[in-house]
């Protein structure tokens, strides 16, 4: 957790694959699993979010057929999901109800 912006930029790059300058969130845990770091572009410039639980630990998700790979080390999850990793929820334990997915666009149309 001594990572500040350059470095977490280039986790993000290097093990992930993708652009922090997307917009995208990207978290980080830390070994112990009682903090949290989150990277995003804010428009004009990177902000990081930090929070140091007192007690308990953040649960991430294990990869399965709803969750993507993101990388070697990453996990594509959804804003709920992270809503309630942030509020102490296990994901591992919570069944989401089979929903309508739009397939992906072909690269021919």
């Amino acid at each position: 957790m001594r990572k500040s912006f350059d470095s977490l930029v280039g986790l993000v790059e290097q093990q992930l694959g993708q652009d922090p300058l997307s917009g995208d969130l990207f978290v980080f845990r830390s070994r112990r699993g009682d903090r949290l770091k989150l990277l995003y572009w804010d428009a004009d410039g990177l902000a990081i979010w930090y929070k140091r639980l007192e007690e308990g630990t953040f649960v991430f998700p294990a990869a399965d057929g709803e969750r993507v790979q993101v990388g070697a080390h990453g996990l594509a999850i959804r804003p709920a999901e992270l809503a309630m990793l942030l509020d102490g929820i296990d994901l591992n334990g919570v069944k989401r109800r089979q929903r309508y997915q739009r397939p992906p666009a072909s690269a021919g149309s």
